[in-house]
């Protein structure tokens, strides 16, 4: 019966004026203690449900959310992720939101830190974030929390950290899942090889060290005789010396045939692969990006695990906008699907699927 209660109604039910109704209704100053208790009175008795949506257009307030996350190329997962955000704000456009992005250096603390620092100086209304590691990214979290700026977590779930809310994979398992996948095919290899993309030695992220803690405890349950050869790749590097290296790996190690990646790069091998006619080597990696795309349909990538990144900036933005405009709760973890792809089914994946 609440939707079809007009605040005329209210009012005549309470003995004050529809302007009191309006004022309560909408959370404004300048109203008496007498008053409101009438109200509200009416209101308990009749079930009031708000239209949230309604309200939020008639109070006319503008909200900014910050997205932090990671420089990245044209054809990355984090554009994927740039470009979902952007499409959830044109969504809500109507309630005057603005999304505003801040990209810092992978694997860089200083970047991070003062990228946060930049996204704090303009007092948001929520922050959507990508973690650098966990001390750094919770001395800037607390200060969310101190001044009540909701936040999601994206890439890396940090619970300590106590967001809003998570978006991404369950990361341990997913790389447990590509090892039992990519074993399908590399089962009778003695020894493979494990492609890494590093900053000063380091994996460029959480998400990449947690699937491959995954990767190797199913290794070691199941596979304990196959050797695991590690071969880092330095971050931003240009295709010459990524060639280079390449082929100083394979000529030393021609008796490794199958190859893995825990991060979005696997075109890099891929494109090697093709370029120098070593068709008796393949590589298995993530995320669904142009360039992985056209190597697993060239052949040179045997499989992509996909995480709808698109989906995840998209849903995180509209989190923020249901939590902080319409005052709605949200689910605190969402773990986004685990999805094989090969050539035969790649171009059936749905990338901007909300």
């Amino acid at each position: 019966m609440s939707h079809k209660i007009r605040i005329k109604d209210i009012a005549e039910r309470a003995g004050v004026s529809v302007g009191t109704v309006d004022r309560i209704l909408h959370k404004r100053p300048n109203v008496s203690p007498t008053a409101r208790a009438k109200v509200e009175k009416v209101l308990e008795e009749i079930n009031y449900q708000p239209n949230m949506y309604a309200s939020a257009l008639a109070y006319n307030k503008s909200y900014t959310f910050h997205v932090l996350m990671p420089k990245h190329e044209s054809e990355a997962y984090w554009q994927e992720i740039e470009e979902g955000a952007r499409a959830a704000c044109e969504a809500r456009r109507d309630f005057h939101i603005e999304v505003r992005f801040t990209f810092y250096e992978r694997s860089d603390e200083t970047s991070f830190s003062l990228a946060f620092e930049t996204v704090i100086k303009n007092d948001p209304n929520g922050v959507i974030v990508v973690p650098g590691d966990l001390e750094t990214t919770k001395r800037y979290t607390d200060i969310l929390h101190e001044r009540n700026i909701p936040f999601v977590l994206l890439d890396s779930y940090m619970p300590s950290l106590e967001p809003l809310c998570f978006f991404g994979q369950d990361s341990i398992k997913s790389g447990y899942f590509a090892a039992r996948m990519f074993m399908l095919i590399a089962r009778d290899e003695k020894r493979i090889m494990l492609m890494k993309l590093t900053r000063n030695g380091k994996v460029t992220s959480k998400q990449q060290e947690n699937r491959e803690v995954g990767f190797r405890r199913y290794m070691e349950e199941n596979f304990p005789h196959i050797e695991i050869v590690d071969l880092e790749m330095p971050m931003a590097s240009d295709k010459q010396t990524y060639e280079k290296i390449l082929d100083v790996f394979f000529n030393e190690n021609n008796d490794i045939h199958h190859c893995i990646t825990m991060c979005s790069k696997a075109h890099i091998v891929g494109d090697y692969l093709i370029n120098s006619g070593r068709r008796n080597v393949q590589i298995m990696g993530y995320d669904m990006v142009e360039k992985n795309a056209e190597c697993l349909k060239e052949g040179s990538i045997s499989f992509l695990i996909a995480q709808h990144a698109y989906v995840q900036g998209y849903s995180s933005l509209d989190t923020l906008f249901r939590a902080i405009v319409l005052k709605q709760s949200v689910t605190p973890i969402n773990y986004m699907p685990i999805e094989l792809l090969t050539k035969e089914n790649v171009d059936f994946y749905q990338r901007s699927q909300i």
